[in-house]
């Protein structure tokens, strides 16, 4: 393991060090609606990172919040659930960038939310208002810092995936989150593609490939190609609100009917049915049935649950996964007999009904061969060690496409549309519009995403006002409208009026996301955090060089131990035994300078010896 340079030579026992040992580094994240993952390559192939207090690599996407507490992030966070279901957050990646009247906000859960003013959904949770940025950003946090605990290094980069139909406000949350846990985000990468890429279709394989990619809380399917090195995404769809929660609550209203459970029904039995659901969900991918039993509020189920029970309740859902399946198909101008594999990704997709779907839908067998739950998360570590290190030879070239249209509002309501979706990015285009009435000063900019004709059924991006149009006759004017898409599917827009020159542009912030200024609250507010992750790469760096330094000692003991006194070997072992007893960093600190100097005398003893036996037997000439 790579370890950071030690702050000063330890009592002369040199070694060498890697000089890159303490620059942070850069990570793929998977930051899931179910479970987030964090990955790094070492040795140029990609691994997950321990992250769960059992050393397991799923951190359990969830949140709870205390009342005058520090959040609680994880599995803690989730067996803790039944304690205080309002105050737990799970699945919040479903309303990431969504408004605070979105219908999601409606679906069968035991969130509180707080009235707002229509822009960004927020919970009540411990006795305060949370976003979901927020509550993203905790998840990612505490990634951040059990690889880094894991690492014994700083994490400062990363690649954090989304799924391919994630629009823009989405994925502007999603970087907010990034942003607000202290980690610079190099990159959004579609799903998909970071599956595609773990699959090493980036390593010299060919062809057409389909990913379906079912998780938590949302699907995506990607058709991408891969020839001579450029690694196409050609089409994608999907859903960004049908996955496996949308499983559980199916089931889980299934067991409230049987229950003659009221509407709405008392929290705790909602939450004891949701739990229930997950967990039968889970075992029947294996078993064929499983027993099931809710006891809450004088309502009771004691009885056995099938995995065809559970089929006939989810093949709606699992159907609805077609549609977008086809479309994306029929916009990469494919069928699925062009295709050269089908990639499963998604814990979703270990349900035996899921795969037979689509082994009937493509009319082939899936590869399943990679962990469904860690692709997705490997192959982000992958994007981020190209993106974070020189370009080598064979580094694929990603191109992702646009998920959504994008354009403008003309008069009559109407959207006319400046860059469609599926568009390759990063990308631009510019369209001159021009005035309505005589004399017109101005003109009113609204930016919209969706694929829908009228303003009414698409998505509000932004709004701007361009002002200092000249004068003149309606239809004279010219302004020439400019919307620029980098490489994460975020967009700029420029308004220029051709003959004045004048200048309006825009990075789109979603008139629902968070403003610029609760970024930055929430920046300021993060600051409390730093002094404990400073502490604890303190902590970090001190063990290393506590374990570099008690490893030299016991090296140099068996090789040169005969250069002690009976005494001074005590004295040493006893400073060894100090130092493995340390716990704090401050006993780290003291117990590592008393080593330091307990061995001080010993290295120039091993010094003298070595330079002795270099000469032994050499003339001076000679040398």
């Amino acid at each position: 393991m790579i370890t950071p340079p030690p702050a000063a030579a330890p009592g002369g026992l040199l070694q060498i060090l890697d000089p890159m040992a303490g620059r942070g580094l850069a990570v793929g994240i998977d930051l899931g609606t179910t479970n987030s993952l964090v990955a790094l390559v070492e040795n140029g192939r990609p691994r997950c990172l321990p992250v769960d207090e059992d050393g397991g690599v799923l951190l359990p996407s969830v949140v709870r919040y205390r009342d005058g507490g520090d959040p609680v992030v994880g599995r803690r966070a989730r067996d803790g659930a039944p304690l205080a279901p309002a105050d737990t957050l799970a699945s919040v990646k479903r309303f990431m960038g969504r408004s605070a009247d979105d219908p999601e906000t409606r679906r069968l859960s035991t969130w509180r939310f707080a009235g707002g003013d229509g822009r960004s959904v927020r919970f009540l949770a411990g006795g305060r208002q949370v976003t979901p940025v927020e509550a993203s950003a905790e998840i990612l946090r505490a990634l951040r810092r059990r690889a880094e605990a894991a690492l014994s290094r700083r994490v400062e980069k990363a690649v954090i995936t989304v799924p391919a139909y994630f629009d823009d406000a989405q994925r502007q949350a999603t970087k907010d989150a990034g942003r607000l846990a202290g980690l610079e985000v190099l990159r959004l990468l579609s799903e998909p593609t970071a599956a595609a890429l773990a699959y090493g279709l980036d390593k010299g394989a060919q062809g057409t490939f389909a990913v379906y990619d079912l998780g938590g809380g949302t699907f995506d399917v990607s058709i991408l190609q891969l020839v001579e090195g450029i690694f196409q995404v050609k089409a994608i769809g999907g859903d960004s609100v049908l996955g496996g929660d949308d499983f559980d609550r199916v089931i889980a209203q299934a067991f409230l009917a049987e229950m003659a459970a009221p509407s709405p029904a008392p929290e705790a039995l909602v939450h004891a049915c949701l739990v229930t659901a997950r967990r039968a969900k889970e075992a029947l991918t294996l078993a064929r049935e499983v027993p099931v039993k809710i006891d809450s509020g004088g309502r009771r189920i004691d009885r056995a649950f099938s995995r065809a029970e559970m089929e006939r309740l989810i093949a709606p859902l699992v159907e609805r996964t077609a549609a977008p399946c086809r479309r994306a198909l029929a916009d990469a101008g494919l069928t699925p007999a062009d295709l050269d594999g089908v990639i499963l990704v998604g814990g979703s997709t270990r349900a035996p009904a899921v795969r037979e779907f689509v082994r009937r839908l493509f009319d082939r067998e899936p590869l399943h061969d990679i962990d469904p739950d860690q692709v997705v998360a490997l192959g982000a570590a992958v994007q981020a060690d190209i993106l974070s290190g020189p370009r080598r030879q064979g580094d694929v070239l990603l191109l992702d496409v646009l998920p959504l249209s994008l354009g403008l509002e003309t008069m009559g309501g109407v959207v006319e549309k400046i860059i469609p979706r599926n568009s390759t990015i990063p990308t631009s285009a510019t369209q001159i519009f021009t005035t309505f009435a005589d004399g017109q000063p101005a003109m009113d900019v609204h930016v919209l995403q969706g694929e829908r004709e009228l303003v009414a059924d698409c998505r509000s991006l932004a709004r701007f006002r361009l002002e200092g149009i000249p004068p003149l006759p309606a239809g004279n004017a010219r302004v020439a409208v400019t919307f620029q898409v980098d490489a994460d599917g975020l967009l700029q827009v420029t308004a220029r009026e051709e003959s004045t020159g004048v200048t309006q542009s825009v990075t789109v912030k979603p008139s629902h996301g968070l403003s610029d200024e609760e970024v930055e609250r929430m920046l300021r507010e993060s600051i409390e955090h730093a002094g404990e992750d400073v502490q604890a790469r303190l902590s970090a760096e001190a063990r290393v060089e506590a374990d570099r330094l008690r490893v030299a000692t016991e090296g140099a003991l068996a090789g040169d131990g005969d250069l002690l006194s009976a005494g001074e070997r005590a004295r040493i072992e006893a400073a060894l035994a100090s130092l493995a007893a340390a716990e704090s960093l401050e006993q780290t600190r003291e117990a590592t300078a008393a080593l330091d100097e307990a061995t001080r005398e010993f290295a120039h003893r091993r010094m003298d010896r070595a330079i002795g036996r270099a000469f032994a037997g050499r003339k001076v000439d000679d040398l």
